[in-house]
Formats: C-alpha cells, sequence, structure tokens
C-alpha cells in the first residue's frame, strides 16, 4: 500500500471513531420545515414559470453557488478533442467505441482528460448519456487492453479511492435500445483529494492556484466534476451522429451529487438522473438521517466549498436545502433513484426531496411525483420527475439502467 494511500485509511478510521452517531432510525427525525422554494428573498411569492426563471432561480441558484458547491469561473478555456482510436465493429458490429483525448489550455496551465464513447452504429442521431466512471474507462469494460489509461493513471494508485461500488456498464442494452454512453473517470477532472487541487481544472483559471487561501465560495471538487460534464456536453454536441437536443446526465454516489448540480447549470442535458446521490445531493439534509452535513464535510472537505461546513449543527438555518437543487432542473425530467438497503443515502429523504420539487414543476403544467407516498420497491414513478426504490445495497445495476433508458424514451421521443 502507498504511503499516502495508508495515510489517508488510517485518517478515515480515525474520523469513524470519532464521528457523531448516525440516525437509521426514522421514528428519531427531528420535525423540521423546508425552505419555500416559490417564495423569493424579498417575501415574493413565485406563481408563473416566467417569476421563477426571473426571479426567484437566480436566488437559489446563487445560495447553492455560494454555500455548497462553489462558483463556477466564468472564464473561457481552450478546448481541442483528438480522437485517439476507434472500432467500428464492437458488439459484433453493432457499435462503435471511440477514445478521444480533451485537451485544456489555460491560466498558462494545460490539462488533459480521456472520454470513451460507445454508439449505436443504426442510429444516425443518437441520444447520449453522459456519466463519469470511478476507476478508470477499461473498468468500465472489463479492464478491456484496448482502452487506452485514462488520463489521471500516472497518479491514480497514490491517491485514497472509494469505489462507491464499481456499478455495471450495460452498454450492449443501452446500444440496443438506441442511445450511446460516453464516460469518463472523475478523477481526469479532479483527483477525489483534497491535496492534489493542483492537478485539477482549478490550474487552469486565475486565482485557483495551488495554496491559495480558500474563500468561503471557492470552487468546490463537485463543482469542477459538473464543469467537466458541461465540457463533454460543449464535444458532443458538434458530432454529427449525436442528437444534442437529447442529451443526459447520470451519477452515481458523489456522481449523483455531480449529476445534479451539472444539471441544474446546464440547461442543454434534457434529463438529469441521481442514482443513490444521498447527502449533498438529492436527499434533504434537515433530516439528519444516515450520512449527515458533519460527516460528509468532514471525510470529504473538497467536494463542497468551506462556507459548507458552517451550517453544521445549523442545518435548520440554511436558507436552502435539496428540494431546492432538484427544483433548478425543471422544466428539464428529473430522476431520482433509491436503493432499499443503503439508508446511508436515506432513501427517503431522496424521495421527499424530489416531491418537494414538483411544486416549480407544476409552475410549467407539469406532473411531479404528486405523492407524499414513498412507493413500494421496483414500482417506478414516471411523470416529468421520476422515482424509484429497488432492493439491494448502494450501486448501480441493471435495474437502474433499465429504468433510465425507459425514462429517457419517454421524454426524448420526438
Amino acid at each position: 500500500m502507498k504511503r499516502n494511500t495508508l495515510c489517508m485509511a488510517i485518517a478515515v478510521w480515525a474520523l469513524s471513531l470519532s464521528a457523531p452517531a448516525q440516525n437509521f432510525d426514522e421514528s428519531k427525525v427531528a420535525p423540521y420545515q423546508l425552505p419555500d422554494p416559490l417564495t423569493c428573498t424579498d417575501g415574493t411569492k413565485v406563481t408563473t414559470s416566467r417569476q421563477w426563471e426571473k426571479k426567484r432561480r437566480p436566488e437559489v441558484m446563487e445560495m447553492f453557488q455560494s454555500l455548497m458547491y462553489g462558483r463556477t469561473p466564468k472564464e473561457k478555456v481552450k478546448a481541442e478533442y483528438t480522437l485517439m482510436k476507434e472500432d467500428t465493429h464492437w458488439l459484433g458490429g453493432k457499435a462503435t467505441v471511440q477514445q478521444v483525448k480533451m485537451h485544456f489550455t489555460g491560466n498558462g496551465s494545460t490539462h488533459d482528460a480521456m472520454l470513451l464513447i460507445v454508439r449505436p452504429n443504426a442510429v444516425k442521431k443518437t441520444p447520449v448519456i453522459f456519466c463519469y466512471n470511478f476507476q478508470g474507462n477499461a473498468q468500465t469494460m472489463g479492464y478491456d487492453s484496448s482502452i487506452l489509461p485514462h488520463a489521471s493513471s500516472s497518479f491514480y494508485d497514490q491517491i485514497w479511492v472509494n469505489h462507491d461500488g464499481c456499478g455495471v456498464w450495460d452498454y450492449e442494452r443501452a446500444v440496443d435500445r438506441g442511445y450511446a454512453i460516453a464516460t469518463m473517470c472523475y478523477h481526469d477532472i479532479h483527483p477525489d483529494d483534497p491535496e492534489y487541487r493542483g492537478q485539477s481544472v482549478a490550474k487552469l483559471f486565475a486565482g485557483y492556484e495551488e495554496g491559495e487561501q480558500m474563500r468561503s465560495d471557492a470552487w468546490s471538487a463537485i463543482g469542477m466534476w459538473a464543469w467537466g460534464a458541461s465540457r463533454v456536453a460543449d464535444y458532443l454536441e458538434k458530432q454529427p451522429w449525436a442528437d444534442k437536443r437529447h442529451l443526459a446526465v447520470m451519477g452515481h454516489s458523489r456522481l449523483g451529487k455531480t449529476a445534479l448540480w451539472a444539471g441544474a447549470q446546464d440547461t442543454r442535458f434534457g434529463v438529469v438522473i441521481s442514482n443513490e446521490s444521498g447527502c449533498g445531493g438529492a436527499t434533504l439534509t434537515r433530516r439528519n438521517f444516515g450520512e449527515t452535513l458533519e460527516i460528509i464535510t468532514g471525510a470529504f472537505p473538497h467536494w463542497f466549498c468551506p462556507g459548507f461546513r458552517n451550517f453544521v449543527g445549523k442545518e435548520h438555518q440554511m436558507p436552502f436545502d435539496q428540494h431546492e437543487l432538484l427544483a433548478l432542473v425543471a422544466p428539464r425530467a428529473l430522476y431520482v433513484a433509491s436503493a432499499e438497503q443503503d439508508q446511508w443515502c436515506d432513501p427517503k429523504g431522496e424521495f421527499l426531496s424530489a416531491y418537494h420539487a414538483g411544486e416549480v414543476y407544476h409552475l410549467y403544467g407539469y406532473q411531479g411525483l404528486d405523492t407524499t407516498e414513498q412507493p413500494g420497491l421496483h414500482q417506478p414513478i414516471m411523470h416529468r420527475v421520476g422515482y424509484h426504490i429497488r432492493a439491494g445495497i448502494h450501486d448501480v445495476t441493471c435495474y437502474d439502467w433499465s429504468r433510465y433508458l425507459d425514462f429517457c424514451d419517454r421524454h426524448f421521443a420526438p
């Protein structure tokens, strides 16, 4: 075991010994009152979609930027995309596999990332689902030796990695149903360790140099991963084979948090999917069920801006909660998924958050979940806001992929 890996493992073990007790008993969830997504800071009540877009939505976006995920830089960086390898006969000729090097230049620095795309050959204009992976592009294809190393592989082994479940990459199912999947290792954008900020895309922007005094609203790792998702969208919308009107972003666990924040900021993603994103993602922070704000900001401080930790023990004073993050996706389609045994992510909190986001969808005439009763296992709800809870643990399964493709079918139909 590398020294840095061992040190991080010891630190996480020590943190677990001193961590506050987690609550997994619904009867112990204290009463809470959620902020109203339809009440502006000056007290104005929002009654139309125009009011939401012009007045309230910018207020909600500002809260998440300044208090939770940090501010995404407005500066543009130069981006070059090079097709490194292509196999047009994958899956017996049903699919094409492309490997694209993304090269960014800015602030006197450069940064690379490796994008993997699997697309059906039979579809001329293909809808695309983008989702980051945890262990590199090769892992998603069973460690196929033809898959080039991801850009961060040179220091990948030096950092502690929580895989959060490798998940199923159901490429053939997606191809058979007419979808392309694009993926990239999230470490390529920001290695998942606070000490590696200098190896992230932050260096491409003035004011984000390594060793800077971290502002309370400094750009977070989740913010950077979301930025990377948008750079993938930049590439996809220029490809003649891709249907740029039908782009989706999906993520699991910490990358589910990322998918939500990417979808909130970038309206090119017509479908936004959160797979068991939990605390800091889809679930309501105020419930303090499973993983809490104190636990997550203590273990992973780099995921959020420094100011977010100011709400530890003061969750009821937060001027926002995660149902408002989900509401930022409106009127585009939103899907939230939970797993029965994944109590750490608080499935009920994820469901209730999606339910309360429906207030904003109603402004557009769309149907939200429209029920406060969480559905049973494998009983998906698929309106403009969708939800399911399945049997099993914290992971991505074939069942999940099937439901996501069903949801995309519903909202990407001509």
